[in-house]
């Protein structure tokens, strides 16, 4: 690609880019949300028209006018939102958009059919069942399967977009496993991650973006983490993590022998000013642990009780999101897209949805300069970038997007604040800033239960973690003493040398 450039109304997102893949490569791309690299991807995958530039495949200029161009030509696009059709089984799924094989008498010969579909994903190492539907599968297997697609049409050009934001450690393995095979073969592959242990670890070469320009193009080895940061904020970073409280406040939140569908016997005090990490391998009872608190999850077992609420009968636990948010406790999901926004309505509705009485004159009609303002002074004090209030949520960036959640949880005043992967998805410029907030946020007040994947930024976050493994309680560990080492192997189910319960 020499000297793409792409122009929307009122911003340039592809400034004179020129990125080459060679076969054989893994080419990471990075860079903060709107660095343009989206745009990029989708010149490259034909589904946006570039304003000037050429693109070359093996040395012949292309016109790359539609996606079906980019697919003959052996171009194949895995997007973080998986493009499947989530009924239809893996081999469907595989061959979608190719001629399925048919018997003689003219219906879809499925067991020739699954046959294909399974020895390719045999050919990429890939164990999974091609008779269930997707939807059915894991998000490591539904990856696999899109990879598959991509393979089954022979494509000699991959992009993965964020391939691992949703998969457990052991399906990113084996997603590393399978990208070394398409490079034995020859197959080139552009990587998109914000996680950058992982450019470090599969990519040869790394391209910065910044403001739709190119910063650098280097071989992976010859930069360092610092450098790749510094590289794609445009400033140094002297600190990642902001520094810790002085010290704990009042109990806001205690949990007695709390047990649901996995976690159980789960004992804990949250107090103002702290954050309370909670470490676990998927599957261990984290988020539901967060979703019990927030009245989502049925609880079996034990007991909540919110200390700072008056003497009413409201320091119970919540009954329903509705009844948290009302007695202080917010949640920010796990999943942003499908559980925290309503991503076709605009920003200043989604930050007030649940907040809808406060905003309503007379109790019938919703005040819309009230709901405006309110979003307006939350949107200052979290640095929300966006053109306008009433911009559907959807064209946001990922960090953006998630400070539209964080602003609906402090426009109800939330003094519980529970973030189950806070920043999962988003690029490193807004993990800092949203790292800034929690700890002004504990420094107001709050309490802060926090479930991240991301060790170093449990540890970095958190002045205390506690450890759940297999749903069971294995202590409270304090963070400024310990390291990732002791913290994992809690999580596998060791005793490590000092873990100090409640």
């Amino acid at each position: 690609m020499r000297h793409i450039t792409k122009t929307y109304p009122g911003v340039r997102a592809v400034d004179d880019v020129t990125f080459d893949v060679r076969a054989g490569e893994v080419h990471g791309l990075v860079g903060e949300n709107g660095a343009g690299k989206s745009t990029l991807i989708k010149i490259l995958a034909g589904a946006v028209h570039r304003d000037r530039g050429e693109i070359h495949f093996d040395g012949q200029p292309v016109t790359l006018a539609n996606v079906h161009e980019a697919k003959r030509l052996g171009v194949s696009i895995i997007h973080q939102e998986l493009n499947l059709v989530p009924y239809f089984d893996g081999a469907e799924n595989i061959f979608l958009g190719d001629p399925y094989p048919h018997r003689w008498y003219g219906g879809v010969d499925w067991r020739t059919l699954h046959r294909r579909a399974a020895a390719i994903l045999a050919q990429l190492g890939a164990a999974i069942p091609v008779d269930v539907p997707v939807h059915r599968l894991s998000p490591g297997q539904q990856t696999m399967i899109a990879i598959a697609h991509g393979f089954a049409a022979n494509a000699r050009l991959m992009v993965m977009d964020e391939p691992t934001a949703a998969l457990t450690d052991q399906e990113i393995e084996r997603l590393f496993a399978v990208i070394r095979a398409l490079r034995e073969q020859g197959v080139g592959v552009v990587y998109v991650s914000h996680r950058l242990e992982e450019i470090f670890e599969i990519a040869d070469r790394v391209t910065v973006m910044r403001n739709g320009r190119v910063v650098t193009t280097q071989p992976a080895a010859k930069l360092d983490q610092d450098e790749l940061v510094r590289l794609m904020i445009g400033r140094n970073v002297e600190t990642v993590f902001p520094p810790r409280g002085d010290g704990m406040g009042e109990p806001l939140l205690e949990v007695q022998g709390l047990s649901g569908e996995t976690a159980r016997d789960v004992t804990f005090t949250l107090h103002a000013g702290e954050v309370l990490g909670v470490a676990g391998l998927v599957g261990a009872g984290r988020s539901e642990l967060l979703r019990m608190i927030f009245g989502v999850d049925p609880i079996r077992a034990g007991q909540i009780r919110l200390p700072s609420t008056d003497d009413a009968g409201t320091s119970r636990a919540p009954r329903s999101p509705g009844d948290a948010f009302r007695k202080g406790v917010a949640l920010v999901p796990e999943e942003r897209r499908s559980q925290g926004l309503v991503l076709s309505r605009p920003i200043f509705e989604n930050v007030t949805l649940t907040h809808l009485a406060r905003f309503a004159r007379g109790g019938l009609l919703l005040d819309r300069r009230r709901e405006l303002r309110e979003t307006a002074r939350l949107g200052d004090r979290l640095g929300l970038k966006a053109h306008s209030l009433r911009q559907p949520v959807m064209q946001l960036s990922g960090g953006n997007q998630q400070k539209v959640v964080f602003a609906r949880c402090l426009a109800g005043e939330a003094r519980v604040l529970l973030l189950d992967e806070p920043t999962r998805g988003i690029d490193v410029g807004a993990k800092l800033e949203l790292y800034q907030i929690i700890r002004d946020l504990t420094r107001e007040g709050a309490g802060v239960l926090l479930v991240s994947s991301e060790l170093p930024e449990l540890i970095g976050l958190s002045d205390r973690v506690l450890v759940l493994h297999e749903g069971r309680q294995m202590g409270i560990i304090d963070a400024a003493t310990t390291d990732q080492t002791e913290v994992l192997r809690a999580c596998y189910g060791f005793t490590p040398g000092e873990i100090n319960g409640e």
